[in-house]
């Protein structure tokens, strides 16, 4: 008999703290994939503008007696919103926007919270290594970063216009994306096995169609950011042509031409059902290469639960765009875009787990 030297790995204590680390890094996933809807909601019923101070360390209390609300209200008379938008608002309307954006200032505060004290009992009890201690310190900074791009966001929106940049809402939509991917994939990595040191086999460049698709995916994203920051989703409600053509007349009318991409209502739009378009299709290749490639196992479930996720949000965007962006429908279809990078990225993780001979 050959005798063979294997690599024990981690013990079970170990594998027993990266799972329940994995676990608290999924429930921050969870809050970062609320918040991105309650953000969605904000925009969708014009919340966003409501609270015209920023108080990170003091805002954590709304209002708590009549007069504070009456306090509260004459600073948001102040700004263009009420005077351009909402004049002869009355307190009662006022508090209906207040509501949703302090339950999302409330929620980003709570995320910190939840990320901060697990931390801290983590570190001080050594379940945190080298190699995963600046990942988190980088996850933590980065939600710091995202508060202040909120801020930078909702000041743009408190000058001239009663409206927010499309360019910093998208920025910030973006860096909610790159803040959710960062500890989805962190977490994902603790669950998987511990490498062998073999290398790890890409089945017909799934593992790269994989990576390419969250890339497309993220693009779409953030187009879809343009689309909510101009509100070009009322613009051309029919499918599949805009308004009877397949062109529409003045694409990328804006000079210097590329400006249309970000500003001019018809390219935005024009552009975010390309690459609506583009993802189905690439997703759709990437089901049935799949088939071709034999995968089996959680590997195969994860590609089928990513042709459902787009199938699904296919299906909310369009009827988004036909109904004219009802408010349910249009949070809906945000949603249902992080969910689908949500199982591209878990695709893309059973592909790297998966090595010769175990496909």
């Amino acid at each position: 008999m050959i005798g063979v030297t294997l690599d024990d790995g981690p013990s079970p204590e170990e594998m027993a703290r990266r799972r329940v680390i994995a676990a608290w890094l999924f429930a921050i996933c969870a809050m970062i994939y609320v918040m991105v809807l309650i953000g969605g909601l904000t925009r969708l019923t014009y919340s966003g503008l409501s609270m015209v101070e920023w108080k990170p360390l003091t805002g954590w209390l709304p209002p708590m007696s009549e007069a504070a609300w009456q306090d509260t209200f004459a600073k948001y008379q102040g700004f263009p919103e009420y005077q351009k938008l909402n004049l002869g608002m009355s307190l009662a309307e006022f508090k209906e926007i207040f509501w949703l954006e302090y339950i999302h200032r409330l929620w980003g505060r709570l995320m910190g919270v939840a990320f901060l004290v697990p931390f801290v009992v983590f570190f001080i009890r050594g379940w945190i290594g080298k190699d995963l201690l600046p990942k988190l310190l980088g996850m933590f900074v980065l939600g710091g970063l995202q508060g202040v791009l909120g801020w930078y966001m909702v000041k743009s929106g408190l000058v001239d216009e009663p409206d927010v940049s499309a360019y910093r809402l998208t920025a910030h939509l973006g860096f909610a994306l790159l803040i959710y991917a960062y500890v989805l994939w962190v977490a994902l990595g603790l669950t998987g096995r511990p490498a062998t040191g073999r290398e790890a086999i890409d089945p017909a460049g799934l593992r790269r169609y994989a990576g390419g698709l969250a890339l497309l995916v993220a693009v779409t994203i953030l187009s879809g950011g343009f689309m909510a920051g101009t509100n070009a989703g009322f613009a051309y409600n029919t499918f599949p042509t805009m308004d009877g053509a397949w062109l529409p007349e003045g694409l990328f009318g804006l000079t210097p031409w590329y400006l249309s991409l970000f500003e001019d209502i018809t390219t935005i739009q024009f552009t975010h059902r390309l690459l609506a378009t583009l993802v189905f299709l690439s997703v759709a290749g990437f089901w049935l290469a799949s088939f071709r490639a034999g995968l089996a196992g959680r590997a195969r479930l994860a590609v089928h639960f990513v042709m459902v996720a787009v199938l699904v949000q296919v299906s909310l965007g369009l009827s988004t765009l036909l109904l004219i962006v009802p408010v349910p429908l249009a949070a809906a279809h945000q949603a249902g875009a992080v969910a689908l990078l949500s199982m591209i990225f878990w695709a893309l993780h059973e592909l790297r787990q998966r090595e010769e001979g175990e496909l």
